[in-house]
């Protein structure tokens, strides 16, 4: 062998070991820990590249070595990830390929956003309103407008969004919560529905909703329900008004200060029923799963009356004369 021929494969050789080499410190430098210290919330951009995030991370600090993550595009295009839009969680100690997946998983950040059982479709509006990093595409629409946009035009919007915890992520629409509580309450009520009792003086699955919104409001206690669906039931079968304060408050809007007068008792709205007949023609208010349940589930008795104690529960009576002394007991007295 010549001794050019040896030269020429040293050098091959130590080609080969500087390649290996080289290829081993930028694998080491991929996996890596990022130079962070807490947790940070970093942002992929809407239509964001690979190269602007890559430069980002390293304009933030967040990653050392960019020219490693700069070679992946030549060396192992392959294995980049999709980045997805969105805000995501850095944690001290992820490594480089670890962040790198991180950002082209579904791993998004999210925030969660609570609809109490009981609210009101305007309350619920206030709150989406309200709600940061969600894109707010119903602002300035009328409620008959938000309807319209989520395909049920001309329906009234009160009652018919389910009260629950949802989650969003950064630039998700409030119309897309809407749609999720709409579509969920439209799953419930069909399910509750088709599970009722047979004795119902309730004609359709609107009118348990418009049920279970009063029975909602006139108690946060959860053993009260079907008993207070059950007074319910018994003054509709016996063609006596129902006469719940709730069902004058909403009639009232936003005139209500707190107080009721006995002239707001005698004011013909038609949601008043003290005046009214039967049931105010759309619920009044957000029911949960628990009260859509008592309004086809009501419980048997003779009670027809109940009075707030004061302390969250009502006093039951079966004669009025009984609820009158619990009025003068737990109202007057007070």
């Amino acid at each position: 062998m010549g001794r050019a021929l040896k030269i020429l494969l040293v050098l091959i050789l130590l080609a080969a070991l500087a390649a290996f080499a080289g290829h081993r410190y930028w694998q080491s430098r991929l996996a890596a820990p990022i130079t962070l210290d807490e947790t940070t919330l970093y942002e992929v951009p809407a239509g964001a590249g690979y190269h602007r995030v890559v430069n980002e991370l390293a304009e933030q600090g967040v990653i050392a070595d960019a020219w490693a993550f700069r070679l992946l595009t030549r060396l192992e295009p392959e294995t980049l990830p999709r980045l997805r839009p969105g805000e995501y969680r850095l944690e001290p100690g992820m490594s480089g390929r670890e962040l790198l997946s991180l950002l082209g998983s579904n791993d998004v950040v999210s925030y969660p956003l609570t609809i109490p059982e009981g609210w009101t479709f305007r309350q619920m509006r206030e709150l989406l309103d309200a709600a940061p990093k969600l894109e707010h595409n119903t602002d300035g629409l009328s409620d008959e407008e938000v309807m319209a946009r989520l395909d049920r035009e001309g329906r009234h919007p009160e009652g018919w969004f389910f009260p629950d915890t949802y989650r969003y992520h950064k630039g998700l629409s409030d119309l897309e919560i809407l749609r999720q509580a709409l579509e969920r309450m439209e799953a419930t009520l069909d399910e509750v529905w088709a599970a009722r009792d047979d004795d119902l003086p309730l004609e359709s699955p609107y009118e348990a909703l418009i049920m279970a919104s009063l029975i909602e409001r006139e108690t946060g206690a959860p053993e009260e329900r079907p008993e207070i669906a059950g007074v319910f039931k018994r003054r509709l079968e016996r063609g006596m008004r129902l006469q719940t304060d709730p069902t004058v408050i909403y009639g009232m809007g936003e005139r209500y200060d707190g107080n009721i007068t006995h002239a707001d008792l005698r004011e013909a709205t038609p949601y008043n029923t003290y005046v009214i007949d039967g049931m105010p023609p759309t619920p009044i208010a957000l029911p949960g799963r628990a009260a859509l349940e008592a309004a086809v589930h009501p419980e048997e008795g003779e009670t027809l009356y109940f009075v707030a104690k004061g302390d969250g529960t009502h006093h039951f009576s079966r004669t009025l004369r009984e609820h009158n002394n619990a009025v003068n007991r737990y109202i007057r007295n007070r």
